[in-house]
């Protein structure tokens, strides 16, 4: 054993069905779908089932799924129609979101004046959903709050029921970046009214490059993408007819094992805290808790600052990183964790260690092992 991955946050290995699936697509629906010739038909009709199927998981209509190209082009899509169709002036988000909607929302603040509220978070990383209902009563303006479900670094769990009954109770648009949470938890659209999510197949071991956008029925879609009518004329471009079946696939596998997959994961999380308790007693969880951050991420904060650690632990064979996979090759470090840590915390070494149902608890016992070399713990 010599090559450990933990690094699911980031991405997840696709899985032998997903890539069978994939295959079997490539050699049997090379037609296009916006073709009316048979092989346009039948490859529409995968499509067709693909994105029906992916509804049901969701218990929303198929006509609110728009296939995108991932979870990025998801929330683009959605932040630009709030402001550009929708009218939106406001809207109310945190410092800790994913890039994808941070970035988007001070490109829309810039360049249509639009007024961006953020909402406070504590020592812990955890959004002050308390304060919502003051934040949307301190102005009449047409509001969007987005705050994503599970926090991509640190793991920790937005109380999305509360929040969806606030932005309902307030008249608001609500969005949330669902990029972590799909595939790990139930997440069902008629009990919890949230207008907006966004989903990328490659976090539950579909491919890359595929993802779709739920926009609540009723609710007008301007596209961003111009040159064709793919996608109701919601998103130009011919679709990705091999992934978005991989994807639907994927889903489909997560959803139908979702209980027995987050107890065997939760079983590998605990069984990792428990052990790295006992290497280095002092070793401190960034988020929430070591435990009620989400089943999927470990984000860990050692007394040390060891600049070389990540690329050590690769050496070593141990894939894990140090925050979003989407900052690699930045030195500026985890906007998430310099948003709550004190200056002297934030120096020490942070590690985000992610785990998926392909993990064993050898490897887990190997990457420990590891991590215990290259700390020089005895």
């Amino acid at each position: 054993m010599n090559s450990i991955y933990l690094d699911n946050a980031a991405t997840t290995p696709m899985l032998p069905e997903v890539i069978e699936v994939v295959q079997q697509s490539m050699q049997t629906n090379y037609g296009n779908p916006s073709s009316t010739h048979q092989y346009g038909r039948k490859a529409k009709a995968a499509v067709e089932t693909a994105r029906k199927n992916i509804a049901k998981h969701f218990n929303v209509s198929s006509s609110e799924i728009i296939f995108t190209a991932g979870g990025t082009e998801a929330d683009n899509l959605i932040l630009f129609n709030a402001v550009l169709n929708l009218g939106v002036e406001r809207i109310i988000t945190s410092k800790i979101e994913h890039h994808a909607v941070l970035n988007t929302v001070q490109f829309l603040e810039k360049k249509y004046k639009i007024t961006v509220d953020y909402i406070e978070v504590n020592e812990n990383g955890t959004v002050l959903v308390d304060d919502l209902g003051d934040i949307l009563n301190k102005s009449k303006k047409k509001t969007l709050v987005s705050l994503m479900y599970v926090n991509n670094e640190i793991g920790n769990l937005l109380p999305i029921d509360k929040v969806a009954k606030l932005c309902k109770e307030h008249n608001a648009y609500f969005h949330s970046d669902t990029v972590q949470a799909i595939g790990h938890y139930a997440i069902d659209l008629q009990k919890t009214p949230i207008d907006f999510i966004a989903a990328s197949a490659h976090k539950f071991h579909g491919p890359k490059g595929v993802g779709f956008a739920y926009f609540k029925k009723g609710i007008g879609i301007l596209p961003m993408l111009h040159g064709g009518e793919q996608e109701k004329g919601a998103r130009s471009s011919t679709e990705n007819v091999h992934s978005i079946i991989g994807m639907e696939k994927a889903l489909t596998i997560a959803c139908e094992n979702l209980r027995k997959d987050e107890e065997y994961i939760k079983g590998l999380k605990k069984y990792f805290i428990r052990k790295i308790k006992e290497i280095i007693p002092s070793v401190m969880a960034n988020g929430e808790s070591m435990e009620e951050t989400s089943y999927t991420i470990l984000n860990l904060r050692f007394p040390v600052e060891d600049k070389m650690l990540l690329f050590n632990l690769d050496l070593s064979g141990i894939a894990v990183s140090g925050g979003s996979a989407c900052q690699s090759g930045s030195s500026k470090g985890s906007h998430v964790l310099q948003e709550f840590l004190g200056e002297e915390e934030e120096k020490k070494t942070s590690v985000r260690f992610s785990f998926s149902k392909l993990n064993t608890i050898d490897e887990i016992d190997y990457a420990l092992n590891q991590l215990k070399k290259v700390l020089k713990i005895k």
